[in-house]
């Protein structure tokens, strides 16, 4: 199951412990990833087998990993796992490196959907690669299979009043608005033109009114739909969620609505802070492997760039990710909410 702990630095140095001197001479590989990406036992293997030491740092959302990637220009870290929208400002602040796929030779394990790299949006620009594809899910609805006689067809279940009270969504302000227009029909969920502002920002209050909990971590929101008994979540997880919510007991269904779901492919990418560039390589090599690669799958109830597409993938309902028109816009607007203020100071400048 994804670590529980975020922001907490792991230092996985099984032969630092055994082998006296060796932590001082051997490398350190600095990992920023989200729960569940860098489980402890793939981290051993991945010491034991580069004679390295690797010291992982969790993450629970976009803004987290924008925060602590920017903090000190990206010195602080080796390679992240970033979603594809979010990598565009990365690549546009010169925060990370092309990475050589010849120095990934795992990508020949992939499918071809993820193989052809020049073919998904953002990950190649001007010639140079600057991500390699690791896991995706959509973001779906999670609900109580006691408490809903059937599985919400629809996004608008989440503002619904016979579940005031009971639902719980994600606090952050990117997918939230993304979330408001979709459900407003709006032409793009990702580009708000400034006559949508006023309409999304009314929407995500009448979200907040009806909201029981909002959560980061994917482990949080378990608990939260558990203690507060609710009816419905707002999966930004997606499968990883559902899988936490039956181990942890609770009869629960999933369900794409029918406006279309949000989905996220989230890649791992080099800084351009990197100590070891070659390390960093073949750390994402690494977890291209069967075993890390099925556990996406086992564990965490992800899809696996390198695992056989699943029968209940609808690939026609997902809408993946793109850059939106501002992060910190959204951001912000999204605080001014959660505080409680009223659209007309939400909306003020």
């Amino acid at each position: 199951m994804p670590i529980p702990h975020p922001n907490r630095r792991q230092f996985c140095g099984a032969l630092a412990a055994a082998v006296p001197g060796w932590a001082r001479a051997a490398e350190t590989l600095r990992v920023l990833a989200w729960p569940g990406y860098a489980d402890a036992d793939f981290v051993r293997s991945f010491e034991q087998k580069h004679g390295s030491r690797v010291e992982v740092t969790l993450i629970d959302s976009d803004l987290d990993l924008w925060t602590k990637i920017t903090a000190n220009s990206a010195q602080d870290f080796d390679v992240f796992a970033v979603n594809t929208a979010e990598l565009q400002r990365y690549i546009r602040k010169g925060l990370v490196v092309g990475i050589a796929a010849d120095s990934i030779p795992n990508l020949a394990r992939q499918r071809p959907r993820f193989r052809d790299l020049a073919a998904i949006p953002g990950i190649v620009r001007n010639g140079t690669v600057y991500a390699i594809p690791y896991t995706y899910s959509e973001m779906g609805l999670i609900y109580d299979r006691q408490r809903m006689a059937s599985a919400p067809d629809s996004i608008e279940a989440l503002w619904d009043e016979r579940y005031h009270g009971e639902v719980i969504a994600y606090n952050g302000g990117t997918h939230n608005f993304s979330l408001a227009a979709l459900s407003l029909g709006l032409k793009s969920p990702f580009r708000l033109d400034d006559k949508d502002w006023p309409r999304a920002v009314d929407r995500l209050i009448a979200l907040r009114r009806n909201v029981t909990g909002f959560y980061t971590r994917p482990d949080e929101s378990v608990g939260l739909f558990k203690r507060r008994k609710a009816a419905l979540m707002f999966a930004n997880y997606g499968k990883q969620q559902l899988q936490m919510c039956k181990a942890a007991g609770l009869d629960v269904g999933y369900a794409l609505p029918r406006e279309g779901a949000l989905a996220w492919l989230d890649c791992w990418v080099v800084t351009r802070g990197a100590r070891n560039p070659k390390l960093a390589a073949a750390w994402i090599n690494h977890l291209l492997e069967d075993a890390p690669s099925q556990a996406l799958v086992t564990r965490q109830g992800l899809g696996s760039t390198t695992s056989a597409e699943s029968a209940g993938e609808a690939g026609e309902k997902l809408r993946w990710l793109q850059p939106v028109e501002s992060e910190e816009h959204r951001n912000q607007l999204w605080g001014r909410i959660l505080s409680g203020d009223r659209a007309s100071k939400v909306l003020a400048s």
